[in-house]
């Protein structure tokens, strides 16, 4: 198997080169292009297109908003996010918590910080759809620390896998905690490719040393092992081989 150690399929987004939007009651990184924030060459992987980290002061939040024909998730790494939607579903999200939420033919919805003491942390992801007006529709599951300690545990596929939330694209999420110390492999077929969020910590891939908020697009490899400096919050995106641009 190919080892990751060639710069060419490894292109890293560090944290302080994304994109920022700051709002007082919401500070936000952009690892793609979004809202006020364009940059031709940051446009997105392959079908993923947003990763917005968020923190959002105590009591505030998202007013109404509406989307369409996008698959948006929500990982929640501290605090508790209150969702409500055009579908008359709400719930809280937590830390081990993932919400999809299919906007489809059109959903307005509304996300705040529960909490009227504590920032909440969320990642929001958007993935573009295999297909234009579905049906809108949502889904939360809750996986524990066990589940996605020192393991890459599944959390979004098409298929809804291993209890996994479903995403109406061919993509796999995992989620992993990782110990410090630990190593993680992870294969990859033939034809896909890869991007890495470090959600928390600091990792190293090959010779790279990744710390919290980087990104990392991964090409024509087909396993990559990762090790942690520090414990560290890990999401996977398993991807149609994609373009990137930067």
């Amino acid at each position: 198997m190919a080892q990751a150690t060639d710069r060419q399929v490894l292109q890293v987004r560090r944290s302080s080169e994304r994109g920022l939007a700051e709002f007082g009651w919401l500070h936000s990184r952009h690892t793609f292009s979004f809202g006020n924030y364009h940059d031709r060459r940051f446009m997105g992987f392959g079908p993923l297109r947003v990763i917005n980290e968020d923190r959002v002061q105590p009591g505030q939040g998202f007013g109404t908003h509406s989307h369409r024909d996008m698959e948006i998730i929500s990982y929640v790494l501290d605090g508790a996010l209150e969702h409500r939607d055009s579908l008359d579903t709400g719930s809280v999200i937590r830390p081990g918590d993932v919400q999809r939420m299919s906007a489809g033919t059109g959903v307005s919805h509304s996300e705040f910080n529960q909490s009227s003491t504590e920032i909440v942390h969320f990642l929001q992801i958007w993935i573009v759809p295999d297909a234009e007006g579905l049906p809108p529709s949502y889904e939360q599951k809750s996986f524990s620390r066990e589940d996605r300690r020192d393991r890459w545990c599944l959390v979004a596929s098409p298929d809804g896998a291993d209890g996994a939330v479903r995403v109406h694209q061919n993509v796999r999420l995992y989620a992993a905690l990782l110990d410090a110390g630990r190593t993680l492999p992870h294969e990859i077929d033939r034809g896909r490719s890869a991007w890495l969020q470090v959600a928390r910590g600091e990792v190293a891939l090959a010779d790279l040393e990744l710390a919290a908020g980087d990104g990392v697009a991964i090409h024509s490899l087909d396993y990559l092992e990762l090790k942690a400096s520090t414990d560290a919050e890990l999401l996977l995106f398993d991807l149609p081989g994609g373009d990137y641009h930067g």
